[in-house]
């Protein structure tokens, strides 16, 4: 729940900016712009770090060589995604990497609730609430990639 957490409050926070007066903010583009990237913050940060690498690692797919080369190259695609998000220029290409790398990692999510495994010491997001949160998530990106 806390990418959710961390792409709504960021988008809010930024909107509340924009509404205030800060220009580049102005509008629910650019403030889903930064939600979207301090999510991608928050969970690219989590490649790093333990113990969630080592829970990320074990989210990967079996058949899958190397987990932890695919979460490290994950990790960074999703840090200089978030990075990217925040230049106006290169926000609508960031938008549409991210959303495909969503898809690309998504089997690991299912693998992760078939196996029943933990994050942080608790059970993964249930397969269906992890479904929903995902097709919230590529809304999003599309949203940035396809809006004015």
């Amino acid at each position: 729940m806390a990418p959710l957490i961390a792409l709504v409050a960021g988008a809010a926070l930024a909107r509340l900016a924009g509404l205030t007066g800060v220009d580049a903010l102005n509008g629910w583009q650019p403030a889903l712009r930064v939600g979207l990237a301090l999510m991608f913050v928050l969970t690219g940060v989590a490649h790093f770090t333990a113990p969630r690498r080592a829970d990320l690692v074990a989210m990967v797919p079996p058949r899958l060589p190397r987990p932890e080369f695919l979460v490290t190259v994950t990790g960074v695609l999703e840090l200089v995604g978030a990075a990217a998000l925040l230049v106006p220029a290169t926000a609508r290409w960031a938008a549409v990497g991210l959303a495909v790398l969503m898809l690309a990692m998504f089997p690991a999510n299912v693998s992760a609730a078939r196996r029943e495994l933990t994050l942080a010491g608790r059970p993964v997001t249930p397969l269906g609430t992890r479904t929903a949160l995902q097709v919230m998530f590529i809304a999003t990106a599309a949203a940035i990639s396809f809006g004015p």
